[in-house]
């Protein structure tokens, strides 16, 4: 009886919580109420004079544990099951778009966005209890600052669990970001998203949503997706709808993975976008050259960035846009057999990475030039990271990093540890030991060696900490050096000229 007290004071103040927290009208209580006791099959609560202090993550930690043990959910499902139960008392979904659009009016577009991140924070949506483990430290690079993040907010399943996901998958929603995810209750294979609310916008004449991405892999990481379920393309249309979203919200940037596999985004099947701060390391990159560009109204420049990146502007965002919708169109069609740029053989191979933002009176479209062709030496792309840093770094290399911030594996945090013991001496290293396939650094083996060669086994712990924190800085600026298509060499440079010159129909300034 006592533990049934106890859920029905947990009840209260997840009530509480949600009336103060997560706007629930005060109309909306009681059936809130019902739907939870009906949820634990309780069949009725009792009146409290007052309800006990609470942290809420306590509360909800408690209710779930209630479940588990009363046979209502599994530790296995236990993220399912409290999402559900925030679920409950987060508003229907036209509330929330109705609160968005009166912050709006109110306080402006910031405003109304901070509601919604704060909203996903406070349900829980945003889990900033295990984004906040993740590890993250920033380095000065050669050509600026880069983010290096190791993410430990996703962790790996064992595989129980990966079979448990395989079985679970049913098809619908038909992808993560088709809007009819909003409310879903989860499954093994598809994350629970009763928590997740959606705002509608209009993209250049379509009907397209914006969510936080519950992973936040840099400052108010926001997604905008269309309400078709479609795939990825990057074309005249696509910049359009960049540049209408960030004149529509000017404190945001925008942008599009290329819509090639390799140098794409991990999810091509739903048209969608990435946006949100504009911390990114890239934006504060200088100009390396400027041009005088051949659309009128326009400025055109290269970017001196590790990769390579085309940046136009405009104070008229039909300026801008069609400037960048011309680099887009040469781009993919261009060749330069001296510098491998082949723009396609049996398919399409060049491709663009657009990222759009408004600053200063000005429509700013950075145009990222990719290619995803492979060869013999190169199967996992001739842009793509060189199979000596894939240790480190081995998927694809898209929008978010291609920008300077680097989302590393979680099993690194491990590795990277166990390899300092080397450096200290603390654990003997013997190369054909670790060479063996089932040793856990085996592929880390040549890294340690260097390690050693160039650093000795007698350094602090300290001191073993930043040289392998060098070593990752530095693999992260061949990575982005991997995807650059004009390197940054005197070659590289000439080339690139060329594109600028003889391509676009620019001219030295």
């Amino acid at each position: 009886m006592a533990q049934d007290n106890q859920i029905l004071i947990a009840i209260e103040q997840l009530l509480d919580y949600a009336t103060k927290k997560l706007s629930l009208d005060i109309y909306d209580v009681h059936y809130a109420r019902n739907t939870l006791l009906n949820n634990f099959k309780l069949g009725a609560t009792q009146t409290f004079e007052s309800i006990p202090e609470y942290d809420i993550q306590n509360t909800v930690d408690f209710m779930v544990n209630y479940a588990i043990e009363q046979g209502f959910t599994t530790k296995d499902d236990a993220i399912l099951y409290e999402t559900r139960l925030f679920g409950i008392v987060t508003p229907a979904p036209s509330s929330i778009i109705m609160k968005y659009d009166i912050t709006e009016a109110l306080l402006g577009v910031e405003a109304a966005t901070d509601y919604l991140f704060d909203l996903g924070v406070a349900n829980n949506y945003l889990r900033m209890q295990d984004i906040n483990k993740n590890i993250m430290w920033e380095y000065n690079g050669s050509k600026g600052g880069l983010v290096v993040t190791i993410n430990l907010s996703k962790p790996e399943k064992d595989p129980k669990q990966i079979q448990a996901a395989l079985k679970a998958k049913t098809g619908y929603p038909a992808c993560m970001l088709c809007p009819s995810n909003v409310g879903y209750a989860g499954n093994a294979g598809h994350p629970a998203r009763q928590t997740l609310r959606t705002i509608p916008v209009e993209l250049y004449g379509e009907n397209w949503w914006i969510q936080y991405s519950p992973y936040q892999y840099y400052d108010k990481h926001l997604i905008c997706f269309c309400d078709e379920h479609r795939p990825m393309k990057v074309n005249h249309d696509c910049i359009a709808r960049l540049v209408d979203f960030v004149e529509q919200f000017p404190h945001f940037f925008m942008g599009s993975n290329a819509a090639l596999p390799i140098v794409g985004g991990s999810i091509l099947t739903h048209d969608h976008y990435q946006g949100g701060g504009k911390g990114l390391p890239m934006f504060n990159a200088p100009i390396r050259k400027t041009f005088k560009s051949p659309i009128k109204g326009a400025d055109i420049a290269i970017v001196d960035w590790y990769n390579s990146v085309i940046r136009v502007s405009a104070k008229k965002k039909v300026v801008a846009l069609e400037a960048a919708d011309y680099v887009l169109r040469q781009w993919s069609e261009y060749t330069d057999e001296s510098v491998g740029i082949i723009c396609k053989t049996d398919a399409q191979h060049n491709a663009v990475t657009p990222i759009a933002r408004y600053e200063n009176g000005k429509f700013i479209v950075d145009m990222i030039l990719r290619n995803n062709r492979t060869d013999e030496a190169h199967p996992y792309g001739i842009y793509h990271p060189t199979e000596d840093l894939h240790n480190i770094k081995k998927e694809g290399i898209g929008i978010i990093e291609v920008m300077g911030t680097f989302i590393l594996p979680g099993r690194l945090d491990k590795e990277l540890k166990a390899i300092q013991k080397y450096l200290t001496g603390e654990e003997k290293f013997d190369y054909a030991e670790v060479s063996k396939e089932t040793h856990p650094l085996t592929k880390h083996k040549d890294m340690i060696n260097y390690l050693i060669e160039n650093n000795g086994i007698s350094n602090t712990p300290e001191a073993s900490e930043n040289i392998v924190k060098d070593y990752i800085n530095l693999t992260c600026e061949k990575i982005l050096e991997c995807t650059a298509v004009f390197k940054n060499t005197e070659q590289g440079a000439v080339a690139f000229d060329k594109f600028m010159i003889d391509c676009l129909g620019c001219k030295v300034k």
